[in-house]
């Protein structure tokens, strides 16, 4: 897991973002891994 400070390329937010029934959506796992927080903890804040 990448520590919060480091930034993250505006491409490689581009690639983590997936097109679903015409949403854009990104998987759980992948915005834990942005804001540098274990999945469980993001999806409990949410």
């Amino acid at each position: 897991m990448k520590p919060s400070h480091e930034s993250i390329s505006p491409e490689e937010i581009e690639r983590r973002i997936y097109i679903i029934r015409g949403r854009r959506v990104m998987i759980d796992s992948h915005l834990a891994e942005m804001y540098g927080l274990p999945t469980k903890l993001l999806n409990r804040a949410v």
